[in-house]
């Protein structure tokens, strides 16, 4: 019997607003999209913790048995600079910059972006399409549209005519926005727009004659419009409706809400039956932004070649802090927190290497099988991953104890702790068991060695004195010292 069968999920449905019970539309598969990058820059920080989040979902949903198909799309054209209808491309924009063509600006980025995923331990997903590989789908998508009655031709360009399709359906399911409200905030159109109203949006923008990325179409050469691509490529890939659709919180409005309308629009009903939304990621409590300098990428926080952080931080280390979140909760990423994460990292692995050390006795102390249910527990409350860590120390505790003597483990419970340890923290948290020597250096470990040993001869002739000197001042320096009747170790 599949793991699927024996532990049932709650999501929290962002349509709902609510955690629903999870029940795939077919049973024993399930179709997840997540919006991808929009290749035109190095990725940032933010957009790493909410694919992060998603990798970790992609985990624990193949971990319980599901055949997943995982689509994370590439957008590589149609995208403008306010993500609207006006502005230039961002791709062109870069580079017409560095006088180069568009797509070695996509090839460029694509690249890092796979780089930096590949850094912090991500799964591929099953499919990655390109918004430029599927001009022909979005061509037909908008077609079905206009057949339907819902979009509109002016001068070369396609717009999606919202107050229409608010007619018959509901504009603002998602994002829960009436469309009087929009109305009613929003400017009226200073006369050199072609769209009939502030609302609707474009399918297709006719281009202008310095824009260097276009294509052929029905109605004049231009491109697609940036919230076509993803209902295109999702349901080209997981059908007219699917299971999950995510992305970031900043996605829900306007892109996922166009999303559904386009769908609804098109093929006469809604595309995803979950939404799932990624929080934001803060910097020392304030949002990230390249303006104001309150901001670090992912290379600069792995290499500790920036002016906020005291040093650089391994992958794991830094998937561990965002793991210690809730994917849905705002995380602010600062110096001490990742500092901290670093510590309870190196308790986990320091334990975990203890794991095949620990001598087995007649009976188990600590119920291993309701513990490793906790562990599941925490997962099926919407991927509660700050629990499931919770979780995970009692285990770490229990391994101390048990190589303390403090605490006794039998021979089958001791297979069935390593059994849940790689199967949380390796299988589903993605985290990678690193060295001390990764963050630290065996110079300062050969120097806390002999402390250690000048500080058990003050203990052998009395002078506990020193001996605490030495204990403590380590501790203030972040070193912990630990002693058991097999000797003293450490841990950063």
């Amino acid at each position: 019997m599949s793991l699927f069968n024996q532990q049932q999920i709650k999501i929290y449905n962002t349509l709902s607003g609510e955690k629903e019970i999870f029940q795939p539309i077919a049973d024993g598969y399930v179709g997840l999209y997540v919006c991808g990058p929009t290749v035109y820059s190095n990725v940032h920080l933010g957009n790493v913790r909410t694919f992060m989040s998603f990798d970790m979902i992609f985990r624990y949903l193949k971990h319980l048995g599901y055949k997943v198909r995982y689509v994370r799309n590439i957008t590589d054209a149609g995208h403008l600079e306010n993500d609207g209808d006006i502005g230039e491309d961002k791709i062109t924009k870069k580079a017409r910059l560095e006088a180069i063509e568009p797509m070695e600006i996509v090839q460029r980025y694509t690249v890092d972006f796979h780089n930096v995923l590949n850094t912090f331990n991500f799964l591929p997903p099953s499919i990655e399409p390109t918004a430029t590989g599927h001009i022909i789908e979005q061509i037909e998508l908008i077609q079905s549209i206009i057949d339907n009655g819902f979009a509109y031709i002016v001068n070369g360009s396609v717009y999606f005519d919202v107050h229409k399709y608010n007619e018959s359906n509901e504009y603002g399911i998602l994002s829960k926005r009436k469309l009087e409200d929009l109305i009613h905030n929003t400017r009226a159109l200073d006369g050199q727009s072609d769209k009939k109203n502030p609302q609707d949006f474009a399918l297709w923008k006719k281009a202008e004659p310095t824009h260097i990325m276009r294509w052929p179409s029905p109605w004049s050469d231009g491109f697609p419009g940036w919230h076509l691509e993803c209902t295109a490529m999702s349901t080209k890939y997981l059908g007219d409706y699917f299971d999950i659709h995510g992305g970031g919180m900043d996605l829900k409005f306007p892109h996922h809400e166009c999303e559904i309308a386009q769908n609804q629009a098109a093929k006469g009903q809604a595309p995803v039956k979950y939404w799932m939304h990624a929080n934001m990621l803060e910097l020392n409590g304030a949002r990230m932004s390249k303006s104001t300098g309150n901001y670090i990428n992912p290379a600069e926080l792995l290499s500790g070649d920036n002016d906020i952080m005291s040093k650089a931080y391994n992958p794991s280390v830094i998937r561990f802090f965002m793991m210690q979140a809730s994917y849905r909760s705002v995380l602010d990423l600062t110096d001490d927190g990742l500092a901290a994460a670093e510590k309870g990292f190196h308790r986990f692995m320091d334990a975990i290497g203890l794991i095949d050390k620990l001598k087995t006795s007649s009976s188990s102390s600590f119920n291993i099988a309701e513990w490793k249910q906790k562990c599941y527990d925490a997962m099926n409350d919407d991927f509660n991953t700050p629990i499931l860590i919770a979780t995970l120390f009692e285990g770490v505790k229990f391994i101390n104890q048990v190589k303390d003597g403090s605490a006794s483990i039998t021979s089958d419970d001791l297979e069935l702790l390593k059994e849940t340890i790689k199967t949380f923290v390796f299988d589903v948290l993605g985290l990678v068991n690193i060295s001390k020597e990764s963050t630290g250096s065996d110079k300062l470990s050969g120097a806390v060695e002999i402390l250690i040993k000048l500080r058990k001869e003050a203990r052998l002739n009395k002078d506990f004195a020193l001996s605490d000197k030495i204990r403590d001042e380590l501790a203030e320096a972040g070193i912990q010292l630990n002693d058991s009747r097999e000797g003293t170790t450490f841990t950063f």
